[in-house]
């Protein structure tokens, strides 16, 4: 990592063309094609072209002269050269006795071949230039449009048209150039070559306005935004960004002019930059303006450092997804552009991991996205995030803030591999009882999900939740940071595409209260605790019919997904209470994007519904079976006579995380998952330990689990006490399915009194006073008994049947089973 390995950043290319030490870059086009200058050995001022895609490089013009280019420009059909330069120094002027030349100079040039010059403005005011360029694929024209930029704060356009005369391309116009104004009394302006748009603010009273132009292929361009600012502007001096980098520039100067930057990202996320002036000499303060969001942070970073040579401004990168803070030395601050909201999902770094070796001590500059300028020098370097560094720091990292954010990172911003899906569960699976603030284990199904999902459809990521928190009170050490509202921009297009529809749906969303939009489980949880509640007579109704059928659907959908073996023992049974959990979600999550989703239509958001609930259970899978293979268990754990290993007992309690994740989230979990977490407890945990989990339920008992420990299982005084708990835990409905595996006195003895019961809580308050009928059983002298059996016996008659669907449950089995348990009490032989 050329960056230095304990950075989290690292530097992908050096963009110079090596032609000698005095080379500089001076403009950026849209077409990836960097414009550069560098002095001949005769002291003659050339300028080059260097092409990013094919790296070849193109000499265009040559002085013969040792000029400072101030600013330089090439139309995309490399026909015309703009270039605007400073003749002289003022005391060159003045020693020259040249009082009448004017300071700068600027210049249009045919170069197709090198042909004529004519001059655009000679004026004392520095003039910056800047083609415009069609969109790529676009056949070559025959008229192209230039900016001029002036110093003294008016922006204009000039149309230039040109023919092709004897293999030469020419200026058609032979008089003055047409022109038009763009924009006036600017004291700050901004290019965005790549989507050919201008910013810049106009100050009013105590508040500025910022404004954008968009200039259009055919030619035309208008204001298309407006946003207040409450930046309160004292300069005098126009400050531009992306108009060309001057590297003879006086830093003093640059240091002391508005420091603001305009990021956009792709999914419409527009961001204001700007570094505050602080009382405190030892503090740092930066705002960000989330425009589409509707609101302003402003941070205050306190300095380990104050050395006065080594302060700088903070400087501000554009990443796409983050939008980063950089003070050298100091620190590095990355600022969620996609989800602001919560401090803990930016990533804050100081040291060694906030360390960029390439640019130390610079003025710096970011024209193009995750690519940097070092203006001072002149080179250009592309920046990104690396991953491998990321999760050394994920691993390192000893406060909440750091993990939430890294795993965020890591989890959102870079496109999931395998590898790196199996390191982050690892680091999970490690870090369970650290993480204080946050479960690990939702967050990493949540954010999966979000980042696996949104891609799909427009919009969907302002419908899908993409964290487990709701809110988080936690502090980043050393920051501080005030929130406040403001007030959203005002959009004027027609049938606008691309980045401004994407900006109008996020404008839009904040207006209808972003949060209520998310879905979230809490009808879900309502819902399904009522069903589950639900008595077995009623579970036929057409609406669960529904649910179940939802229910089936994902599965057989997660069937197609993975046809391998599987490593992991589940989706080998049925789960009611799962199955009932998926159909339900499916239902209400359909309800939710239907309403705010309607365009899309019925068949693509059920396909929607499928995929979201499939990947979840697949993402509980996925952490399954990386543990299952870190800890090397086999498939089948299942024989319980043997004692759990250290692996077993690592795995049962990540599976008890798990659970409990589900739990907080109202997740379903992947049938198989009850059973296999019962079977590891059997194994791993001690008697009692194991009945109070069952007792709080974070163990679920599960027909398979029960069936095969109660027959596999002999009868050693130390498995019946682990039956005879089990058996008085099991539900109603599961007893009755199980109970009759276990041919034990014990067994039968607990039956019998169940029975006892079910049939006295019949009768009621009623007297008994119906004749004795004949002995049911066999002939006993044991007059309690008799009478009591009497009465159950006519119970039963009246046509009661706790137990329909088992036979031998009955009064004759209460009555023997009752002799067999008081000769064993009294030590005697029944026969």
């Amino acid at each position: 990592m050329e960056g230095g390995e304990k950075s989290i950043f690292h530097f992908i290319t050096k963009d110079t063309s090596g032609k000698s030490s005095a080379l500089y870059i001076v403009n950026v086009e849209r077409n990836s094609k960097i414009i550069y200058t560098w002095k001949g050995n005769e002291t003659n001022t050339h300028i080059g072209l260097y092409d990013l895609r094919t790296k070849q490089n193109e000499h265009l013009y040559m002085f013969e002269r040792d000029l400072r280019i101030i600013s330089c420009s090439v139309n995309n059909e490399r026909t015309l050269l703009a270039v605007s330069f400073r003749q002289y120094t003022e005391e060159e002027r003045v020693s020259r006795l040249l009082q009448s030349v004017s300071k700068y100079l600027t210049l249009l040039i045919e170069i197709h071949p090198i042909n004529n010059v004519r001059v655009l403005k000679a004026v004392d005011s520095c003039v910056r230039v800047q083609f415009l360029y069609p969109v790529e694929g676009r056949n070559n024209s025959t008229e192209s449009r230039l900016l001029l930029v002036s110093e003294d704060k008016y922006i204009e356009q000039f149309d230039i048209h040109v023919a092709e005369e004897e293999h030469k391309v020419v200026i058609q116009n032979s008089g003055q150039l047409p022109r038009a104004r763009v924009a006036d009394d600017l004291i700050w302006a901004q290019w965005d070559m790549m989507e050919q748009r201008l910013f810049y603010v106009v100050p009013k009273e105590s508040r500025s306005t910022l404004k954008c132009v968009q200039f259009y292929p055919d030619e035309s361009f208008n204001s298309i935004l407006e946003s207040h600012l409450d930046i309160s502007v004292n300069d005098t001096q126009l400050k531009l960004v992306n108009f060309g980098y001057d590297h003879c520039q006086d830093q003093d100067v640059a240091s002391k002019s508005l420091n603001l930057q305009v990021f956009t990202s792709k999914t419409g996320g527009l961001c204001v930059c700007c570094s505050l002036a602080s009382d405190t000499p030892d503090e740092i303060k930066y705002s960000i303006y989330f425009l589409h969001k509707g609101y302003n942070k402003t941070f205050t970073v306190s300095l380990e450092r104050t050395e006065s040579h080594q302060l700088k401004e903070v400087a501000f990168m554009n990443l796409d997804y983050y939008v980063a803070a950089y003070l050298p030395g100091q620190f590095l601050h990355l600022l969620n552009i996609e989800h602001p909201d919560l401090l803990c999902y930016s990533l804050f770094l100081t040291g060694e991991d906030a360390r960029i070796d390439m640019l130390q001590n610079c003025s710096i500059q970011s024209p193009l996205m995750s690519t940097v300028l070092d203006c001072h020098i002149g080179s250009m370097y592309a920046v990104s995030i690396s991953d491998s560094a990321l999760l050394q720091f994920l691993q390192n990292s000893k406060q909440d803030s750091e993990r939430l954010a890294a795993l965020h990172c890591a989890l959102l911003y870079f496109r999931h591999t395998e590898d790196l899906e199996m390191q982050i569960i690892w680091w999970i699976s490690e870090n369970l009882s650290t993480c204080h603030s946050f479960d690990p284990i939702q967050e990493f199904i949540i954010a999966s999900l979000y980042c696996r999902m949104c891609p799909e459809t427009h919009n969907l990521d302002k419908l899908l939740p993409y964290t487990s928190l709701l809110d988080w009170i936690g502090i980043i050490p050393g920051v501080t940071c005030a929130t406040d509202i403001i007030s959203l921009p005002v959009l004027e297009f027609q049938n606008s595409k691309g980045f401004w529809e994407k900006l109008n749906s996020n404008l839009e969303s904040v207006k209808y209260a972003e949060p209520h939009l998310y879905y979230h489980s809490n009808v879900l949880r309502r819902e399904w605790r009522n069903l589950s509640e639900e008595r077995e007579e009623r579970r036929t109704t057409a609406y669960l019919r529904n649910i179940f059928e939802n229910a089936k659907k994902v599965l057989s959908h997660l069937d197609t997904w993975d046809s391998e073996e599987r490593l992991v023992p589940l989706f080998q049974e049925e789960d009611y209470q799962q199955q009932l959990l998926m159909g339900l979600m499916v239902a209400q999550l359909k309800d939710h994007l239907m309403r705010h989703l309607q365009y899309v239509g019925k068949k693509k958001i059920d396909q929607i519904v499928l995929d979201y609930v499939a990947n979840l259970l697949n993402l509980v899978h996925r952490i399954m079976k990386e543990v299952w293979r870190r800890y090397q268990l086999h498939s089948c754990i299942f024989c319980f006579d043997e004692r759990g290993s250290t692996g077993e007992f690592a795995v049962f309690h990540i599976m008890s995380r798990i659970l409990e994740a589900a739990n907080g989230m109202c997740m379903p979990l992947p049938p198989g998952f009850h059973t296999l977490h019962l079977g590891l407890g059997v194994r791993c945990l001690p008697l009692h330990t194991l009945l109070h989990y069952i007792d709080i339920g974070v163990l679920h008992l599960t027909e398979t689990c029960v069936r095969k420990l109660l027959k596999d299982l002999d009868d050693t005084e130390k498995n019946e006490k682990l039956k005879f708990s089990i058996v008085m835990r099991l539900p109603e409905a599961l007893s009755q399915k199980v109970r009759q595996l276990w041919k034990h006195p014990i067994n039968a003895n607990f039956i019998a009194r169940k029975y006892v019961k079910l049939l006295l809580e019949k009768l009621g308050n009623r007297q008994f006073s119906s004749p004795i009928p004949e002995r049911l059983s066999v002939p006993v002298e044991f007059l309690p008994l008799n009478y009591l059996t009497n009465m159950l016996a006519e119970i039963e008659n009246q046509g009661v049947y706790p137990y329909e669907k088992q036979d031998h449950v009955n009064v004759r089995f209460v009555e023997e089973t009752a002799l067999k348990h008081t000769m064993t009490f009294l030590g005697l032989k029944y026969s």
